[in-house]
């Protein structure tokens, strides 16, 4: 490492610590010769994960989109920033995992649904309608009698 400082291109590490889910590592270094300390961060290099959209376009994947998603779905519901950024993350991780580097935006959905209808039935209702485009209140019907006849099941038990 080259001293941004001095030019001189040997130093020691002073500090070392994981950041962003330990997908990268900041050093703290200080320079042998002039003793002047500066950052560094080290990322694995790894191919962009793609979503494939349902008119079959490539984009690369866009965590924010997500997160603007489900605060949308969450709106005037009693539910704080950091359980939504606990979905986010969630699904962030279980799309890295995959050896694959794309994913289909309909998995990314799904997977959206799946967190929400376990958090807030109704901010997973919310989600769902833009996200499935219901036609008509025939199919929203549908989804709120789901959730209706799942409660009553599990308050008789």
């Amino acid at each position: 490492m080259k001293c941004p400082f001095c030019g001189y291109r040997e130093d020691k590490v002073v500090d070392s610590r994981g950041i962003q889910l330990d997908t990268a590592i900041r050093r703290r270094r200080e320079c042998i010769k002039c003793r002047k300390r500066y950052t560094t961060y080290e990322y694995i290099e790894e191919s962009p994960l793609m979503v494939i959209k349902k008119d079959e376009q490539r984009q690369p994947f866009d965590r924010k989109k997500i997160l603007n998603g489900i605060i949308k779905a969450c709106e005037k519901r009693p539910i704080g920033i950091d359980k939504i950024e606990e979905i986010v993350v969630f699904i962030e991780k279980a799309l890295h995992k995959k050896p694959v580097r794309e994913v289909s935006s309909t998995k990314i959905g799904e997977l959206v649904m799946e967190r929400l209808k376990i958090l807030d039935d109704v901010a997973y209702v919310r989600f769902a309608s833009v996200y499935r485009q219901f036609k008509d209140v025939g199919q929203f019907m549908v989804e709120l009698k789901d959730i209706l006849n799942k409660e009553k099941s599990a308050v008789r038990k």
